[in-house]
């Protein structure tokens, strides 16, 4: 099979959706598929394909939202290119420039396109409208939602439960959507595969020593993750435990204002803010922790987490339908509710290095259930549907007729 993954984002820009995307087209060709992936360029403003990679970049301008680029919805240029590939389904991975494009080349060359949400945008609206106009700003998201998801695209994936009821329940889609909950390659964050003299690099690096207790959180620095909630459980933990400490691995906008507070609230030596990981170094910083944490309600699925477990780190995560198929009570973390609870189930492991050792076991063997290879079989079986459905074009209509006439 020809498969085109059209996507706003991808290497060497680095979040979930990325891992996400490289893990699928991985999976994909390991089956034996041609996988093509068309994407914005993020490092300047030129066409370029790598031959080798299958990636087609397309320039757009800076949207001044993080790294992102904003690139035109039908690059004439891209499309000979494009139609060389003669793909037999297209695969959208946002619902932005790129995905306009990926819809509208799909109607024009009839070619089936399935689509991935990803993201809960009603989670965003502030970044936009700051805190103006956010009513009927979230209608205007739903409306944008429904017509992306619902109206321009053959079949929809979802990655957790919660998507799906935002959908059925809350927009009253009607069309059928498939759950697929994202794999990812777990076999890269395994413990026995992680340079051990660079784990210890890098805690030497950060000042973790044996004794400290480590909790780890990976992911964008911004409102919607609730840093302040772990700044907060890390000031009142060290009062009693000073041993205790938060690693939080990533970069966003609001990196040097939650660095200002933790440093107003003394707590500097405690909370360590590494900024941006090379992609590749991930499964080493997953090593230094000993347990994986996310106060974060904004979470289609939450990748991190998964990641964390393929790491043997038991997840404790805030009370949200986004985790609840993943994280479950004593057997690979823990589900709290606040700041409080999450502080009597941290102090709880830490006192209990049976019950530690116990969920770690766990978490990894809960992490098998997200492999690539399940994941990768899955999207297939959605690809097979959409191209079993999908309606023959002009063209194929004028062939039909006259091989019925000359027959």
């Amino acid at each position: 099979m020809r498969i085109g993954i059209f996507t706003e984002t991808y290497t060497p820009y680095i979040s979930g959706l990325v891992t996400s995307e490289l893990m699928l087209k991985k999976a994909l060709e390991k089956k034996g598929h041609e996988v093509y992936v068309v994407t914005a360029n993020l490092t300047n403003s030129h066409y370029e394909y790598d031959e080798k990679e299958r990636v087609l970049r397309i320039p757009g301008i800076p949207t001044g939202i993080y790294d992102s680029r904003l690139t035109s919805i039908y690059p004439l240029k891209a499309i000979n290119k494009i139609k060389s590939w003669n793909l037999d389904v297209i695969h959208s991975q946002t619902e932005f420039a790129i995905g306009t494009f990926a819809r509208l080349f799909a109607k024009q060359y009839n070619i089936p396109i399935v689509h991935t949400y990803h993201t809960m945008y009603e989670d965003y609206v502030h970044y936009i409208t700051r805190g103006h106009f956010d009513k009927s700003s979230k209608k205007l998201v739903e409306y944008l939602t429904k017509f992306y998801c619902d109206k321009t695209i053959n079949e929809l994936i979802v990655p957790t439960k919660k998507a799906y009821d935002l959908f059925k329940k809350k927009y009253n889609v009607e069309r059928n959507i498939h759950i697929i909950p994202t794999g990812i390659e777990v076999e890269r964050f395994y413990k026995e595969k992680i340079d051990s003299k660079k784990i210890n690099n890098l805690n030497k690096q950060y000042n973790i020593s044996r004794k400290d207790f480590t909790a780890v959180f990976v992911g964008r620095i911004a409102e919607e993750k609730n840093i302040p909630f772990l700044i907060n459980v890390t000031e009142d933990l060290i009062k009693t435990k000073p041993n205790f400490k938060m690693l939080i691995i990533g970069d966003g906008p609001d990196k040097e204002a939650y660095e200002k507070i933790t440093k107003e609230k003394h707590c500097e030596n405690n909370i360590i803010f590494t900024g941006k990981v090379p992609w590749d170094d991930i499964p080493a910083y997953y090593q230094l922790a000993d347990i994986f944490i996310s106060a974060s309600q904004s979470e289609t699925q939450g990748l991190t987490i998964i990641e964390a477990m393929a790491a043997s780190l038991p997840a404790l995560c805030i009370d949200d339908e986004s985790f609840r198929d993943t994280v479950v009570d004593d057997l690979n973390g823990y589900l709290f509710k606040d700041e409080d609870s999450c502080k009597e189930v941290i102090l709880k492991i830490m006192n209990d290095k049976k019950l530690l050792a116990s969920l770690q076991n766990g978490a990894r063997n809960s992490a098998e259930m997200h492999s690539s290879k399940y994941f990768a079989e899955k999207v297939l079986d959605v690809y097979k549907i959409a191209i079993k459905n999908r309606k023959p074009g002009y063209r194929e209509k004028i062939t039909d007729f006259f091989r019925k006439v000359f027959s």
